[in-house]
């Protein structure tokens, strides 16, 4: 049998949580959906994640939250991470006393699905572990066949890299961060289904999510700014794969954009 595994953008803002929360109900029901995952890292106004935000997409239907970059931003969250399993945050943060997990295991039942957290080390944080070599660790460790990588990364080389390299050892890659869908959603060769960056939920009329005068003025005179969310019309970019449970091979990977 398939699983269907539906992956979200990163979700920005209070708009962009309002939003999952009006739509994700319905296209869950729609597409038949068995386990839904988002990425949360932005979802608490004035960046990061707190755990009013976590909870609010919680029970708007999503069962596993990943995280990124901003992980730490809100200091509120740590315990938070520490006390909910679902909720994730990249793996390869190098010290032990990091707060949280960087991978969780929801048991469905009839098969159990493992969920992982990293991020890349292009351009945002040379001090995280190797990623490649992490993954090259922990796959002789891990006891599921259904596998799902969450890979929060800016390059879009090091995220084609991550996903050809873990090809036929995972069941799917979707890369975060970058808030911008891209349209190579694709099982490749050995199994794998893929995405380069699944985009963003939140304001259409925006730079990322943020307020478009915000950023066009920070480019006109390189002046640091605070950024403030846009809050208008929305949209969902997501990407949905289908799991065969007996193989753990990704038989198709679609993306949508609702608005």
């Amino acid at each position: 049998m398939n699983l269907r595994i539906l992956c979200i953008g990163d979700v920005v803002g209070t708009a962009g949580c309002t939003f999952l929360r009006e739509h994700l109900p319905s296209f869950k029901k729609l597409h038949k959906v068995d386990l839904t995952i988002c990425n949360g890292e932005n979802s608490a106004d004035g960046n990061g994640i707190t755990p009013r935000s976590a909870e609010y997409l919680f029970t708007s239907g999503v069962d596993v939250i990943t995280l990124g970059n901003h992980a730490f931003r809100r200091p509120e969250i740590q315990s938070y991470l520490d006390d909910t399993p679902y909720i994730i945050r990249p793996m390869n943060y190098p010290s032990p006393l990091t707060p949280g997990r960087g991978m969780c295991t929801v048991d469905m039942g009839y098969t159990q699905v493992t969920v992982l957290n990293l991020m890349g080390q292009e351009n945002i944080d040379a001090h995280l572990e190797n990623p490649f070599t992490m993954m090259e660790r922990l796959l002789p460790k891990l006891d599921t066949k259904l596998v799902l990588l969450d890979f929060h990364a800016e390059a879009t080389s090091e995220k084609r890299a991550m996903g050809l390299y873990l090809d036929g050892k995972v069941s799917a890659v979707f890369g975060t961060h970058t808030h911008v869908m891209t349209a190579d959603a694709e099982v490749l060769p050995g199994g794998t289904g893929y995405i380069t960056d699944l985009g963003m939920t939140g304001p259409v009329d925006s730079v990322l999510g943020v307020k478009k005068d915000i950023i066009i003025n920070r480019f006109l005179t390189k002046l640091p700014a605070r950024f403030d969310y846009e809050n208008s019309a929305c949209k969902m970019n997501c990407t949905l794969f289908n799991i065969d449970t007996s193989t753990g091979k990704c038989t198709d990977a679609t993306s949508f954009e609702l608005r």
